[in-house]
């Protein structure tokens, strides 16, 4: 069986970013809703900081067309950035995320799935 425990090592986003193209385990913070442009801002919403899967890139354009630099994306296309940059919701530390069981890599595609999920999960192959 492969052993699912895994250490988790957190890099201060205000010191160090990771590789371009990089998945992560961002922890974000911010305040959720952040829908009240008529109250004062310590009135928005409550406070939160929490994990979410992301990449990090060093470009990347919204749909919008603008450009965003050293910035963390998540599936729903929302940009965010690290600490100590103007942003409504900061990523404050990251963490790279690990690679699938019994691999050295975070993704497998096409023909290599099935061998690689057998592989995993220890399942004997007929003789």
């Amino acid at each position: 069986m492969t052993n699912p425990n895994t250490v988790v090592t957190w890099v201060d986003a205000r010191e160090r970013l990771p590789r371009s193209g990089t998945p992560v385990a961002a922890a974000i913070t911010g305040r959720y809703p952040v829908d009240g442009a008529n109250e004062p801002a310590d009135a928005l919403g409550e406070e939160f900081w929490l994990v979410r899967p992301m990449y990090f890139t060093t470009l990347h354009w919204s749909e919008d067309g603008a450009e965003h630099r050293d910035c963390f994306v998540d599936s729903d296309g929302v940009i965010r950035l690290p600490s100590g940059r103007a942003s409504a919701e900061t990523v404050t530390h990251w963490a790279e995320l690990p690679t699938l069981p019994g691999r050295t890599t975070h993704a497998v595609f096409g023909e290599d799935v099935p061998s690689a999920l057998q592989n995993a999960r220890g399942a004997r192959r007929s003789p």
